[in-house]
């Protein structure tokens, strides 16, 4: 009789444990998130921000109507690292929750609970048959009663409170450089620079204004912008 390798029948249906505990279909996902633009957060005490690398995937492509950075409500943003159309779908998701909560309670809602509705959904797509899981991370950027909170997304439905944090390809050059250069007390603008300097130094080529994309929240004025390519210049500048 012959036997295939370890994996063998256990990545075929997202219910099935494999004999060590694992389950294969979710660490697919995780590979997709693995794969995809670098993407990270920060957070200080005076202000959350995003910053996303935009690649040129074709001389063809029109790439500024790419967008990886969303505003969910007024006082919360995210970016997502993965399957484009997964996080599409998850972003769409997080805004009618946000817009729900604020009609019913007339308040804007917890970042943490925000990120929680997500996982709730995420964990879902982890146990039904007939289904995947998604293959994306998100990244949620805000202000709320507690202050700046930045929360990232597991395909798995996992999430967790973050300082900093990076998805993608060249994920791990960025978190060295947020772990030696981190500060919680940086100003905004500071806070904005110490996402863009780690994802320059995590980069393989030089990146230029066209390649960024930099949404950020402060504790002040409790209002998620997004960068035009004009402030992005002045910035790198």
């Amino acid at each position: 009789m012959s036997f295939g390798p370890p994996a063998m029948g256990y990545d075929r249906a997202i219910t099935i444990f494999s004999p060590d505990g694992r389950i294969y279909q979710v660490e697919y996902a995780f590979e997709a998130v693995r794969r995809g633009w670098t993407t990270l957060g920060v957070r200080t005490r005076s202000a959350s921000a995003l910053v996303v690398e935009k690649k040129k995937i074709s001389p063809l492509v029109d790439s500024g109507i790419i967008q990886k950075i969303f505003k969910i409500d007024d006082h919360v943003g995210a970016t997502f690292a993965g399957i484009a159309g997964d996080g599409r779908i998850l972003i769409d998701y997080a805004r009618r929750a946000a817009l729900q909560h604020r009609f019913l309670y007339d308040e804007p809602m917890p970042v943490e609970l925000l990120a929680k509705n997500v996982c709730d959904i995420k964990q879902m797509y982890t146990q039904h048959a007939g289904v995947r899981p998604f293959g994306v991370a998100l990244i949620f950027a805000g202000v709320d009663f507690r202050g700046a909170e930045l929360f990232m997304t597991e395909p798995s439905g996992r999430y967790m409170s973050y300082f900093g944090v990076a998805l993608g390809e060249h994920a791990q050059a960025a978190v060295e450089y947020l772990e030696k250069n981190y500060r919680k007390d940086l100003g905004v603008k500071d806070t904005i620079k110490l996402g863009i300097n780690s994802l320059i130094h995590s980069a393989e080529e030089k990146l230029g204004p066209e390649n960024l994309e930099i949404g950020y929240v402060d504790v002040e004025e409790k209002k998620f912008k997004i960068l035009s390519i004009e402030e992005i210049s002045a910035l790198l500048e």
